[in-house]
């Protein structure tokens, strides 16, 4: 199964949280913060929303920085994914 997000919004899969504190100390699920850096999977195909064009800024591959509290979270199988719109993207990773 696949997602195709509709509109301005983007497919995202975070990256893995940190397991360790800095100081060495193993955290547990519950105690880890969510990671904000993720790579997108898929990109809407953007256009007329809400009377206002939308240009998609992002692609495919892109790892981006998102809003802590954005998206809506899916889970397909075993991988888990958001979707968020664009404007919840604060930055592109170079």
């Amino acid at each position: 199964m696949k997602l195709k997000p509709l509109g301005d919004r983007v497919v995202l899969q975070f990256t893995q949280a940190e397991e360790t504190s800095k100081g060495g100390i193993i955290l547990a699920s519950s105690a880890q913060e969510k990671p904000q850096v993720a790579e997108i999977i898929e990109v809407g195909p953007g256009g007329m929303i809400d009377g206002k064009e939308v240009k998609m800024e992002v692609k495919v591959g892109d790892k981006v920085i998102l809003n802590k509290y954005a998206g809506t979270e899916v889970k397909l199988g075993t991988d888990e994914y958001v979707i968020a719109k664009q404007s919840d993207i604060l930055a592109i990773v170079e």
